[in-house]
This record gives structure tokens, sequence and C-alpha cells, in this order.
């Protein structure tokens, strides 16, 4: 049986499915104006996520890592939702398919013809570069 006294429901939910969902001690990750950490009875919020890594400390004390492409995080006396068009499990990144996709944005930055272009290939290179540091932090971890 979890002791729900000293943690806290969490959900990552992308478009396609539920990535997490489980009892947490602790949840760190990116917000809009900085890092941010969740414990169990945190003040209810309602905010954006920036590209990056969600870090879950499960109740067991074991980490779960998410890189999410941005997202809602609304934080609840019934637990933490993180949802995002984008989530993959730390497992599933791949460091490579990453350095692959922030080549192609960097040339697409290039050779873009308009703003639209620029503010496209710009939005993708970041979400890149967000996704090649979260499968370095999750290698390391591991």
């Amino acid at each position: 049986m979890v002791d729900t006294t000293h943690t806290i429901h969490v959900d990552v939910v992308s478009a396609e499915e539920s990535i997490f969902s489980g009892e947490a001690r602790f949840v760190a990750l990116p917000g809009e104006a900085g890092e941010l950490g969740i414990y169990p009875r945190h003040t209810p919020l309602i905010t954006r996520v920036k590209p990056g890594s969600v870090r879950i400390e499960k109740a067991d004390g074991s980490e779960e890592f998410v890189f999410v492409a941005g997202g809602i995080l609304e934080v609840q006396p019934s637990g933490v939702t993180v949802l995002s068009d984008t989530a993959i499990r730390g497992k599933d990144l791949d460091e490579e398919k990453a350095n692959e996709a922030k080549r192609l944005a960097e040339e697409a930055l290039k050779n873009a013809k308009s703003e639209i272009d620029v503010a496209r290939a710009t939005s993708e290179l970041a979400l890149a570069v967000a996704e090649m540091a979260a499968a370095r932090k999750y290698l390391q971890k591991r």
C-alpha cells in the first residue's frame, strides 16, 4: 500500500497516450519562468511547461524521466497533470534522431525565405536541442 500522505498522484499525458500515471514523492519540470518543483500538498497551479525533462521521483524512490515538447501543468490537491502534444519516455529517447532533427532545423533556418519560415525553423531547432539534452540527462542517470 502506498503512503499517500507523502505522495501525490502524477499523470503525464500526450496527445496519443498516457505516458506515466502513478504516485510520486516529487516532480521537477521546466516551467515557463524556470524550473518547478512539486511536492505533495503544493498550492494549486496552472502554468505552461517549456520543452524539456519531467523528472518524477516515484513513491519507491526510483526515478522516471519523460521528455515533453512543452505543454500545460495543472497542480490540484488530487494530483499533478502534465499535458503535452508530444511526450516521450526517457528510455525511448533517441539522441541520434534528435541530432538529425536539429541538423534539419538548422538547414531550414539557413534557407528560410520568410519570417514564418524562420519562426518555424527556430521552434523546431529549440525542440530538437531540448530533446537531445533530455536524452543525455536520461543516459547519465542510468
